[in-house]
């Protein structure tokens, strides 16, 4: 690669990452998503590219574990050396001071990138994701909750959101300084506040509607530097500078996007009652939901008489959907704690056994296009899978697009996936990937 790269994310969850990638790519920027660190090799491999992604699990990992996976990718994308590195997380901001620690990350950064402000934008109006005096907001079904009071974001199993303000949510987890560009100096121009002026090391943004990312892409770009500029938040960074840096000619390739396979798989580990909502759907689309009992998990290994039963269903019914918890009160979540024994270590069972029996399961039926729901389980399932890169095909709805997969294993190669977190896509979201050409 001859050329400074523009741009580079990591994202703490793999759903989270396709959303990036794709508010880069449909403003015209060419962008790989990488599945692992990737090599000199590998970044040769691909031409003209003007931003790449790496796609990690940190949001589902200890403090231990986040040292673990970030400190190498910090290394490489201090060494690659692009012009903006950004730490991509949930636009729910979802993290705790003991798992997936936003604040951590950015302590973790700071061997990196050192003498720096941290500026953070959690928001993505495209997404109905608001901050405003560093208090944060999602909508939901057309209502907008204050996270909360959010009736999904505020319950997740893992790291519920009980805290709105961003402020006090991250001094929960770093001891860096944290300080907050709020609606009114933004509608303002920035002018008497700027993010230079203010002492603090990391910097919240609020934004409420497009044109505060903007402001917030014209803050963060005002400067020439030779060292990486470090930024945290959701894609409405990428949203921000896709838009500046982008091309507004830009028309989406489709050519790409047809297969001839009727079947598709749906596996699902999110609880969101969002996606129980298009589970739904789909049934009324014709899908076929099958739970996975949560005795199946910590073992590896797919029961082998439930592994035919899929297989036959996916070859009779055409359209399945397996899933683990039926929303956030189905009683299966609470009987796999139980069954797991370990709260800190369910998403990784759940994630680890998903990944391996989906990979089963598509080597068994050679399917050509697979729909993975919760972020999460879908840095698992791309794993097992041997997925180093991902592409973007279709934007079939916002940050969560189907992509082409780029595989070590030939059954995986090119295949078609759409990698989906808990709170995205609109109701008839399986039915849209399956029909898309």
């Amino acid at each position: 690669m001859t050329e400074r790269l523009l741009f580079a994310f990591y994202g703490d969850d793999f759903t989270g990452s396709t959303d990036a990638m794709e508010a880069l790519t449909i403003h015209g920027l060419r962008t790989v998503l990488f599945l692992e660190v990737p090599t000199e090799e590998l970044l040769d491999e691909f031409e003209n590219v003007q931003c790449i992604g790496i796609a990690g699990t940190a949001r589902a990992k200890s403090r231990y574990g986040m040292r673990e996976e970030l400190l190498p990718i910090y290394e490489k994308l201090d060494e690659i050396n692009p012009q903006y590195i950004h730490y991509k997380t949930c636009s729910t901001f979802d993290s705790s001071p003991e798992t997936g620690s936003i604040g951590y990350a950015a302590d973790l950064a700071r061997e990196y990138f050192k003498h720096q402000q941290y500026p953070v934008l959690a928001a993505v109006p495209q997404l109905g994701r608001y901050t405003v005096f560093g208090q944060h907001f999602a909508k939901m079904n057309e209502q907008i909750y204050r996270l909360d009071r959010h009736p999904v974001v505020s319950k997740h199993p893992i790291t519920p959101m009980i805290e709105a303000d961003l402020k006090v949510h991250l001094m929960e987890q770093t001891n860096q300084s944290v300080g907050n560009i709020n609606v009114l100096e933004i509608e303002g121009g920035v002018t008497e506040k700027t993010a230079e002026s203010v002492d603090e090391e990391i910097i919240i943004y609020d934004a409420l509607k497009e044109e505060h990312l903007d402001e917030f892409a014209n803050q963060v770009t005002n400067t020439n530097r030779n060292e990486s500029q470090f930024l945290i938040g959701s894609s409405g960074v990428e949203y921000a500078l896709g838009k500046l840096w982008g091309d507004p000619s830009y028309v989406e390739d489709t050519t790409q996007n047809s297969t001839e396979d009727n079947r598709i798989l749906v596996v699902s580990g999110s609880v969101s009652e969002i996606t129980s909502d298009q589970m739904a759907q789909a049934v009324s689309d014709g899908f076929h939901i099958e739970q996975i009992p949560y005795y199946y998990f910590g073992y590896d290994e797919l029961p082998q008489d439930f592994l035919i039963k899929v297989t036959e269903l996916i070859e009779e019914k055409k359209k399945v959907i397996l899933y683990t918890a039926d929303g956030p009160n189905d009683p299966a979540i609470e009987k796999m704690k139980e069954h797991v024994n370990d709260t800190n270590d369910i998403g990784y069972t759940i994630g680890h056994d998903l990944g391996v029996w989906t990979k089963k399961i598509i080597e068994n039926c050679h399917l050509d296009r697979v729909i993975i729901s919760g972020g999460d389980t879908s840095g698992f399932v791309t794993k097992e899978l041997e997925i180093y890169a991902l592409e973007l095909l279709s934007s079939i709805s916002p940050g969560a697009p189907l992509c082409v997969a780029y595989s070590k294993n030939e059954i995986f190669n090119e295949m078609q996936i759409a990698l989906k977190g808990g709170q995205l896509g609109g109701k008839d979201f399986y039915k849209r990937v399956m029909t898309c050409k």
